[in-house]
């Protein structure tokens, strides 16, 4: 009974967090991003923003429920707190300066910000990790959560390879 629960669990929290991170959602922030950088800058930087996300996403699933006690927050409203500031920062990413984002795609900092966080690991990705390893009430439900979690992260990491395969005709 524990093996399909944790499997299920497993199920259940990959689907979660493969439809929440939405790695074919950042194909095209990606794209308009980084267009200014080399090849190899380009796979640099997909590949510093799925590990930001993933950090972001393990400190959460770690020390998340602990930091947001100390703070005072509750996991709702870190949720609207952080859907609220995407959208209020979404615009001024669209419409940045052009020196700005050329400075930002020379220096790879697109990688950290708005790739990273919050395209990547939003509030949504954040929230979702936290409640499933509050959920997770025994070592094979941690793991199957912790599996979910890199799988999860492993198909970002093949969606960006794809990606840029498609731009470059490279591996």
């Amino acid at each position: 009974m524990g093996r399909t629960m944790s499997s299920s669990l497993f199920v259940q929290a990959f689907v979660t967090l493969l439809v929440i991170f939405d790695p074919l959602a950042a194909i095209p922030v990606f794209l308009t991003l980084t267009r200014l950088q080399s090849p190899s800058a380009q796979r640099r930087t997909a590949r510093v923003s799925v590990l930001v996300a993933a950090g972001i996403v393990a400190v959460f699933a770690v020390a998340g429920n602990h930091l947001l006690d100390a703070l005072g927050i509750s996991l709702q409203a870190l949720q609207i707190a952080g859907g609220a500031l995407l959208a209020l920062i979404a615009p001024d990413l669209l419409k940045a300066d052009c020196a700005r984002k050329r400075a930002d795609a020379e220096s790879g900092a697109v990688a950290f910000v708005p790739l990273g966080t919050p395209m990547l690991a939003g509030p949504g990705a954040i929230a979702a990790t936290m409640l499933y390893v509050e959920q997770a009430d025994s070592a094979p439900a941690v793991a199957a959560v912790v599996l979910a979690l890199a799988a999860a992260i492993a198909v970002q990491l093949i969606a960006g390879a794809l990606q840029f395969w498609m731009r470059w005709g490279v591996s």
